[in-house]
Order: structure tokens, then C-alpha cells, then sequence
């Protein structure tokens, strides 16, 4: 997977791994290239719009390579115009998935492409290691605990809900801090998860609501950000009394054990 965004690389990253593949992840096209001529996947996802170079230009190259010409390209892309889809399949892609990536469908339209048979979503594994752990979903288990996700980035509230509600943890979602005071106030959540940087009003508007309403201000608060100023946003943070400054990318697994860490210990390590 050849993508500059790290939570669409995360995303997507997660949900392969999930059902048995071995992914590699690259940031821009440069190294993707490189990547693909070292590992001779079986199947490149490659992003289109990216800085230094774009995923045209990337495919141009890697059809130009005589040990990549023949690999599939499979375009992950949000197309907007008219004629886009002409465009990649003559650009040399042999198909293309539209963003935002929708978990519950994203692997089996990957499985079409490698020629293999498609997976129902809800064998989703309950870690990324499939071959280690039995098949679970949501419906399957008993509810752990309850945690308010506050994001405004789509892929971002559906890779945590990928990663943890087959977990058996009650996911709540919300894409704005007044959406999340709101829900956090009607659901009393056992943990509030949030992003730093939304429009509007940030996270750091949001976790002072929370720290000044009495009857929320008890609930762990974790920041889960991608920002550049991560180590100052950090600082900053945990200064204002929250919990946790969990910087992305990072890995899935370390994931659930940084988020789990921080419930309640009454809801540590619950079996499901």
C-alpha cells in the first residue's frame, strides 16, 4: 500500500492483516517503488494523490519496470470527475476502490482483485494475527466497556471501530466536540477517546467541557492525534490533566493495550 495519509495507511494496513495478508506500507511514491521491486507483491494499493509524486506517475514507472510491469495497481482514490475511472484503467491500473475505505467491504473487494475467495467481514479476527486467534464479532461478545471516540476524520472513527468493537467494547462516535459533549453527557462512557486538532473547537475545548461538568469529569481522557506537534501537543496535554497523549501512526495492537491500560481497572483485562 502506497499512501501519504498515515490513517488511511493504518486503516487499511489493519483490515489485510486482519484476514491473513502480509502488507507492507509505504509514504509517498518513491519508496513504494523501491518497496515493490525488493517484495514483488502480489497486489499494490497506490494512492493518487500524494506530494513529490503521484500515484499516475507511480504507475508509470512501476509499468515501465520490467520486474513490476506485471503486478496488479489497484487505485484507492477519492474520483470526483467525470472521466477519472477512463483515466486510471488507461494509465495503467487494473482497478480502483473509492475512498472514504469502508471496512465492511474494503477486503472483499480486495480478495475480487487477487483472485481469491471473498471473505464475509464478520470472519474479521480479533487480532491482527489471524492465524492466532478464533473468529469473533461484536454480536458475539459481551459488551467490555463503553468508549466515546471524538473525531471529525471518517477513516479515523472507522479504523477504531475495525479494531474494537470485534473486542466486544460499545463503540460511540461522534465528529464534532459539541456532538461529543453532548453524547458523553446521555451515555456516560467509561472512557473518552479525542483528536486534538477538529474545526471549530479542538480537543483541548473538549476536554475542559468534560473536566467541568461533575458528572464527567471522573472519566478517563486520552488525546489520539496524528499531529506533527505531537511532543509539544503531548506536553500540553497531560499539563491539562488528561490521561494519555497516544500519537498516531501506531500499530494496532499497541493500540488496544495503550487504550486498555487507560479504562477503569474494574474493566481491565475483562474476558470476553
Amino acid at each position: 500500500m502506497i499512501e501519504d495519509n498515515p490513517t488511511n495507511l493504518q486503516l487499511v494496513i489493519y483490515l489485510l492483516q486482519a484476514f491473513g495478508h502480509d502488507v507492507s506500507g509505504a509514504r509517498e511514491g518513491a519508496e513504494g517503488i523501491e518497496m515493490a521491486r525488493q517484495r514483488k507483491p502480489e497486489l499494490i494499493l497506490l494512492d493518487i494523490h500524494m506530494p513529490k509524486m503521484d500515484g499516475y506517475e507511480v504507475a508509470r514507472r512501476l509499468r515501465e519496470d520490467p520486474d513490476c510491469r506485471k503486478i496488479p495497481i489497484v487505485a484507492v482514490t477519492a474520483l470526483a470527475m467525470v472521466g477519472d475511472r477512463e483515466k486510471l484503467l488507461a494509465s495503467g491500473f487494473d482497478g480502483y476502490i473509492s475512498k472514504p475505505i469502508e471496512p465492511e467491504t474494503f477486503s472483499a473487494k480486495l480478495q475480487e482483485f487477487l483472485g481469491l475467495p471473498v471473505l464475509n467481514h464478520e470472519s474479521l479476527p480479533i487480532t491482527t494475527k489471524a492465524e492466532d486467534q478464533p473468529a469473533a464479532t461484536a454480536s458475539q461478545n459481551p459488551k467490555r466497556a463503553a468508549l466515546l471516540f471524538v473525531d471529525n476524520t471518517p477513516a479515523n472513527i472507522h479504523l477504531a471501530q475495525s479494531l474494537l468493537e470485534p473486542l466486544g467494547y460499545k463503540i460511540l462516535t461522534a465528529a464534532s466536540v459539541r456532538e461529543g459533549i453532548e453524547l458523553a453527557r446521555r451515555t456516560k462512557p467509561d472512557l473518552i477517546v479525542s483528536d486534538v486538532h477538529m474545526p471549530k473547537q479542538d480537543g483541548y475545548d473538549f476536554h475542559a467541557m468534560v473536566q467541568g461538568d461533575p458528572n464527567l469529569a471522573h472519566i478517563p481522557f486520552v488525546f489520539l492525534s496524528s499531529s506533527v506537534w505531537s511532543i509539544r501537543e503531548k506536553e500540553t496535554a497531560l499539563a491539562r490533566g488528561a490521561l494519555k497523549f497516544i500519537s498516531r501512526p501506531i500499530e494496532a495492537e499497541a493500540l488496544v493495550a495503550e487504550l486498555e491500560e487507560c479504562l477503569p481497572a474494574r474493566l481491565r483485562g475483562r474476558s470476553t
